[in-house]
């Protein structure tokens, strides 16, 4: 039901910026919590930074004070903004989705992916 289409990656330089951008359709976008995820060569995927529909956001810790996710449920984007990159950072990102339908029922989508290379 519901679709994700990442945008913005690409290749940066260490203590470079990006800003990741995620267009989301079908569905009540404004009921949802978004997040971003990414995963690395070799590596589980693992969870960047959330934002909830009333727009309280959490980080990871290795994101904490370099990333800043915000939405605008009017243009049902959700975007993450990158700055200090780190090579570690390298990933393929991924926007997530919880759209939840009562208290204990929900269903959690996707994107394709966008990849985000930090190299110098």
């Amino acid at each position: 039901q519901v679709q994700l289409v990442e945008s913005g990656g690409g290749l940066v330089q260490p203590g470079g910026s990006l800003t990741l951008s995620c267009a989301a359709s079908g569905g009540i976008f404004s009921a949802y919590t978004m997040g971003w995820y990414r995963q690395g060569p070799g590596k589980q995927r693992e969870l960047v930074a959330t934002i909830t529909p009333g727009r309280s956001a959490n980080y990871a810790d290795s994101a904490k004070g370099r990333f800043t996710i915000s939405r605008d449920n009017a243009k049902n984007t959700v975007w993450l903004q990158m700055s200090s990159l780190k090579p570690e950072d390298t990933a393929v990102y991924y926007c997530y989705c919880r759209a939840a339908s009562g208290r204990s029922l929900w269903y959690d989508y996707w994107g394709q992916g966008t990849q985000v290379t930090v190299s110098s």
